[in-house]
């Protein structure tokens, strides 16, 4: 952890999570890797209790009126408890109660928000559909609109929260003629009749977080339960790309910092050729390696919850966030793999935790955006702030101009 960038309002709720992490008892990890708990339902009611949930939304909804830098942190230290703690902590008081408060009315906040952050119901965003991953905007999930209310029909599926979910954040086509960007609707889809949840995944890890798929018939939802304005579905999606990919940032880095600290230990104790392991520099080069990408990961999760909290260009942050999924991601599955190696054949058993959090942490470049898509939208966004530079004639030195041979224009050959 940066202590230094944290103010002391924010080591002082750091410390909070890290009393919630130590109250969690071993039991209840273990039992969720097995699946024999299907949803951490005590956990995140605790959580709610210590009022910990959601610390960035408004004090007046349940929240503590922080902000991302202290959300981030708050999320690491969720997640070196394990992958799927930090997951379900932040899909209901992160992700869904961020939608409803960024665009939702005060009745919703009261009915909805409120609630959850004081650990009292729970939520879980529906998004993904068995046709479309990625291509968000093809969803087939639809809602006809009946006059007072509208009539849901669909199907969603990988919604982690779902077996204990009370409502759920629902994206559904209410425009079919409409282009995509304009068809979608976001709802808040309460749990009754139609609504059937299945637990039914054999996830190879993040297990216990109530992963399921979720089954919409003929489901009536009220007009009130629009979030934003009808047919305006891509406004909240685009805000909740923030909590969705800097939150999944966040939260990687504390699972792959346990698993560090488990295997750092490790080596220090286990010898060989009459020596501590950590003497070699083939394992302490690999934990050399894993400690500088966690501190390189921390930095940039940092960094971007800075701009994100500065209110820095649109265009710019959408980048820096994808920069950070698609980094951190990756970088601690990668310190996860070295924490595993060099604890050697133990490390690929259940007698440490390190082999759960190597499988927990696969999801992490997958979910809430794969990580190819995050390589698009950083080239993307890269090309037209450099485009957007050229259109604006910034004075700046000609860097292509240094090199010996630069005025050889019969060389520079572009079609």
């Amino acid at each position: 952890m940066y202590d230094f960038l944290l103010n002391d309002e924010q080591r002082a709720i750091r410390d909070e999570v890290r009393d919630l992490v130590r109250w969690v008892p071993r039991e209840m990890v273990v039992a969720m890797d097995k699946d024999e708990i299907r949803f951490p339902r005590e956990f995140l009611r605790e959580a709610g209790r210590r009022n910990l949930l959601g610390c960035r939304h408004p004090v007046e909804w349940g929240g503590r009126g922080l902000d991302w830098v202290t959300s981030c942190a708050v999320m690491e230290e969720v997640g070196t408890l394990g992958y799927i703690f930090a997951c379900t902590f932040g899909v209901g008081a992160e992700l869904v109660c961020d939608a409803i408060v960024l665009h939702g009315t005060d009745a919703q906040k009261e009915r909805f928000v409120k609630p959850l952050l004081a650990g009292d119901i729970f939520a879980a965003e529906a998004l993904t559909e068995p046709r479309g991953g990625s291509d968000f905007f093809g969803a087939t999930t639809n809602a006809v609109d009946k006059g007072d209310h509208l009539l849901l029909n669909g199907q969603k599926r990988f919604i982690v929260g779902a077996e204990g979910a009370d409502y759920f954040l629902v994206y559904a086509r209410t425009n079919p003629d409409a282009k995509p960007h304009e068809a979608l609707s976001a709802l808040i889809v309460e749990r009754g009749p139609g609504v059937e949840v299945e637990y039914l995944y054999g996830l190879m890890g993040s297990r216990g977080g109530g992963t399921g798929r979720v089954v919409f018939k003929d489901v009536k939802v009220p007009k009130e339960n629009v979030v934003g304005r009808l047919h305006g579905g891509a406004a909240v999606f685009e805000t909740m790309m923030i909590p969705e990919r800097l939150g999944t940032a966040a939260m990687t880095i504390g699972p792959a910092r346990a698993a560090l600290e488990v295997a750092g230990a490790y080596t220090t104790r286990r010898k060989a050729f009459g020596r501590a392991i950590n003497r070699f520099e083939g394992v302490s080069f690999q934990v050399a390696e894993a400690a500088m990408l966690l501190d390189a990961s921390r930095s940039l999760v940092y960094t971007t919850a800075r701009a994100v909290d500065a209110g820095e260009d649109a265009q710019r942050t959408r980048r820096y966030i994808s920069e950070t999924k698609k980094f951190v991601t990756e970088s601690c599955q990668k310190a996860v793999h070295n924490a595993m190696q060099v604890m050697g054949g133990i490390g690929y058993t259940d007698v440490y935790p390190v082999e759960r959090h190597h499988r927990d942490l696969r999801l992490a470049s997958i979910w809430t955006g794969t990580n190819e898509v995050m390589s698009m939208i950083i080239a993307h966004e890269w090309y037209g702030e450099q485009a957007a530079l050229k259109a604006a004639k910034v004075a700046h030195r000609d860097l292509e101009a240094d090199a010996v041979n630069a005025e050889d224009v019969a060389e520079k050959v572009y079609e």
